[in-house]
C-alpha cells in the first residue's frame, strides 16, 4: 500500500454499460504504479460483481451497501477521502454527475468525493441524448467551475446501437490524464 504520496486512486465505478472497461483501466493504472481502491455504486453491482474489481485491484472493494452498517462507512468514507491522491469516476453516469453537482451525498461514492480534498477527474459514459441534455451539460459546467476535471466521451457505437458521442474515453487517454494530474 502506498502512503500519502498521491499514488492512491479512488476509482468510482457507476452503472454505465461501459463498466467492463473499468476492469482494464484498473490493470493499466496498476501497471503505472498506482494503488487503486474501487468504490462501486449499488447500481454498478447489478452489472459486475465486486469480486472482479477486488481481484483486479488487489484491494477491498468499497460498496454503497456499507451504508447499511453506519459504524463501518462512517469511518471508511473519511479515511478513503483523506488517503486519495485522486478520485477518478469512470465510467460516470448522468446520475452521478447530477448528484455531485447538487451536493447530494446519499451513497459512499458521493460522500467520499464530497469529503475529499483530492482532485476529481470524471470520465462520462452515457447515451448521446443524455450527455447533450442541457441539464447534464449544466451539471458538468457547474462541476468544472468547482475545479472538477472531465475527460470528454468520444464518438462511437452506443449501447442503443446508434453512433454518437457518449462512449467512454479511450483508456490510454484516461491514464494519460491521471498521470498529468498526479
Amino acid at each position: 500500500m502506498m502512503g500519502k504520496n498521491g499514488k492512491i486512486i479512488v476509482l468510482g465505478v457507476t452503472a454505465s454499460i461501459a463498466i467492463y472497461k473499468a476492469c482494464e483501466l484498473i490493470r493499466k493504472l496498476r501497471e503505472c504504479g498506482f494503488s487503486v481502491k474501487v468504490i462501486m455504486t449499488k447500481e454498478a453491482e447489478e452489472l459486475i460483481k465486486p469480486i472482479v474489481f477486488s481481484s483486479l485491484s488487489g484491494n477491498k472493494v468499497y460498496r454503497s451497501a456499507l451504508f447499511e452498517e453506519p459504524s463501518a462507512w462512517e469511518i471508511e468514507h473519511i479515511s478513503l477521502a483523506q488517503e486519495a491522491g485522486l478520485i477518478l469516476i469512470a465510467p460516470a453516469t448522468a446520475n452521478i454527475i447530477a448528484k455531485l453537482a447538487a451536493g447530494i451525498c446519499d451513497d459512499l461514492l458521493t460522500c467520499v468525493t464530497c469529503a475529499s480534498k483530492a482532485g476529481v477527474l470524471i470520465a462520462p459514459a452515457m447515451n448521446e441524448s443524455m450527455y447533450n441534455n442541457k441539464i447534464t451539460q449544466g451539471n458538468i459546467a457547474k462541476l468544472k467551475s468547482y475545479g472538477y476535471k472531465f475527460i470528454a466521451p468520444r464518438k462511437g457505437v452506443l449501447a442503443c446501437g446508434k453512433e454518437g458521442v457518449g462512449c467512454l474515453a479511450e483508456l490510454e487517454d484516461i491514464v494519460k490524464e491521471v498521470k498529468k494530474y498526479l
